[in-house]
């Protein structure tokens, strides 16, 4: 039953980023063919080559995939020091603070 829950959730989610990449990819195709020919005299893009251009733009404004993993994976390593050197009463005090039940459930 779960691995049908976790198929089913990894295939929309495809769905889902499949369809972001192609949505934004036709917005900037038009936008691009609306407003640069006409204003820097720029040639026209085909859809393959604005989901280039923003595939190129990701790379470049975002950095690659694997440095946004290797920082959450050194966030969330470093979150479990300073979790594993807190008190008891300071583990209690944020879950409260978050609205975590102390008791576990």
């Amino acid at each position: 039953m779960r691995s049908k829950r976790v198929a089913r959730r990894i295939a929309i989610t495809l769905f889902c980023f499949l369809t972001l990449i192609a949505v934004l990819g036709a917005l900037v195709m038009l936008l691009w063919n609306a407003l640069l020919p006409e204003l820097f005299n720029a040639p026209t893009l085909s859809y393959w080559q604005a989901v280039g251009v923003l595939l190129l733009s990701h790379l470049l404004f975002r950095g690659t995939p694997l440095y946004g993993l290797r920082a959450r994976r050194h966030a969330r390593r470093r979150l479990r020091e300073r979790w594993a050197a807190m008190t008891t009463e300071e583990r209690s005090a944020i879950n409260d603070e978050l609205g975590i039940p102390s008791d576990g459930t």
